[in-house]
Order: C-alpha cells, then structure tokens, then sequence
C-alpha cells in the first residue's frame, strides 16, 4: 500500500527536476509520495474534444490511484488537480484526499521551516493567476515567506486564466500578460518573478534574457533554501543562442530526433 501518490500529470517530462525536488520536500517533512504521471496517468484534458477518449483516459488513471490504496493524491498540474476533483472523483469514487503540492507543504510548515537554513536573497513577485482552485495562491506565498533573506513583495495584478497555457490560445493575450506582469515588478522594485506552474514557467524564463530580471520556480526557490541542488535546464535551453547544441546531440538522439525537431525546438526558439 502506498501512503500517498505525488501525481505530477503528463505535461511535466521538460522539467523532471521539479519532480525529483518536490519528491524529496515532500520525504523531508515525512510524506512518502510515490511519483506518477505521464501518458498512463493523464486527467484526459490533452483530449477534451473527444469526450469518450478523454473520459476513459480519465478514468483508468483514477482507477489506478483507487487501486493503490493511497490516502492522498498530491497534485502538481492545476487541470489535473480541478478535474480530479470535479469528475474524476464523481465518476470513480474518489476514495484518497487530495491536495497540491504546494498546499501539502503549507499544512507542514512546521517541519519545513527548520530546513530552510540557506539565505535566498531576493525580492520577489510571483506570477499568481485567477481563476483555479488549487490553493497556490496563499500557499507559495506563505512558503516562500519561510526563506531566509526572500521578500515577497505584494501587488493586485493577477493574470487571467488558471495559468499561461489557458491565454496561449488568444491573440496578444500571453504578450499583455508578460507586459502586465514586468509593470508590476518595476512598480514594486522586484528583482524576481517566481512562477508557480509549469505552462507559466515555459512562457516566463525567457525574459530572464531579455529584461535582465531571475525567472525561477517557487519549487526551485524552496530548493535553495534547503540547500538542494538542481539544474533548471529548460531555462538553460530556452535563454541559449543555440538550444539544440545546449541539450546536445546524444540526448535529442535518445528522446528522439524527430519528436524534438518537431515539439521542443520550435517550442524553444519562439519570440520571447
């Protein structure tokens, strides 16, 4: 039987560093999360206009977490986390509780707090959205208060949509969302933008190179705090004047020459 499952859903594979990170923050504060994702144990949002497909996408990964015997699905992805609770459940019979990773930490603040001994300097503005139900947005605040030498600094700007992904789709909406969001940092004097999702921290991290600002995950800065290592090499590869040298030869060959060709090259050396 598994204590608890850290389902990091299908979309996160670019950033395997935030799994293996929260995995460890989760083990620090006594959580023994099982990490699960990927095409097998995907919400079916990727085929929401197939319904039948993404029903059954759907229901065999909450069938799957039933069967586990876990106690709590700790989510990552904030469609996943909404659509588990709005008809994963209801259709399956949700039978753990969930909650997102960042909520997790928060109810264990108490036991992360004397792990965050590493000074973090920064004032920090984080790229907070409307409209999802995942409780990011008064637990990351909360946590990154935690770190030694971080300001969190406050302003009324939020981002329309749950996350970036869900402006993607509509003309100029990514490009005043980036604009809004560089306003608010120089009215505050942040010298950080913190994202808190995946589809946000892809659209993000290019600004690093070009407005001079730190573009980093809340789950990285955490890290920092803890005194973890990583390697943010999604940033790496989107800030490079040459991503397909910086993720190397021998890796597209592995991941495949063609899928990176087609999905993440073109992903990487979009406008900024």
């Amino acid at each position: 039987m598994t204590d608890a499952l850290f389902w990091y859903g299908c979309n996160m594979t670019r950033h395997a560093e935030i799994i293996r990170l929260g995995t460890q923050m989760l083990a620090a504060v006594g959580v023994a999360a099982a990490p699960t994702g990927g095409p097998s144990a995907c919400c079916g949002s990727p085929k929401e206009s197939s319904p039948r497909i993404a029903e059954g996408m759907a229901n065999r990964t909450m069938q799957r977490f039933n069967q586990s015997g876990a106690a709590q699905v700790i989510t990552w992805c904030p469609t996943c986390h909404m659509n588990l609770d709005d008809f994963m459940g209801a259709t399956q019979g949700k039978q753990a509780e969930s909650a997102h990773l960042a909520q997790a930490l928060w109810q264990r603040r108490e036991a992360l707090a004397p792990m965050l001994t590493q000074s973090v300097a920064g004032r920090v503005l984080i790229d907070m959205h409307i409209g999802n139900r995942t409780g990011v947005n008064e637990a990351v605040p909360g946590l990154l208060r935690l770190i030694p030498g971080v300001t969190v600094l406050e302003h009324p700007y939020r981002a329309a949509s749950y996350m970036c992904f869900g402006l993607a789709s509509i003309p100029g909406a990514l490009a005043d969302a980036k604009a809004n969001m560089l306003a608010a940092m120089a009215a505050m004097g942040a010298d950080t933008l913190v994202t808190i999702f995946h589809s946000c921290h892809r659209e993000l991290v290019g600004l690093e190179r070009t407005h001079g600002i730190r573009v980093v995950n809340w789950v990285h800065l955490l890290a920092e705090g803890m005194g973890l290592a990583y390697q943010d090499e999604y940033k790496a590869w989107r800030n490079s004047d040459d991503p397909e040298a910086a993720i190397g030869a021998e890796r597209i060959a592995a991941a495949g020459e063609e899928a990176v060709r087609k999905l993440v090259l073109p992903e990487l050396t979009r406008p900024r």
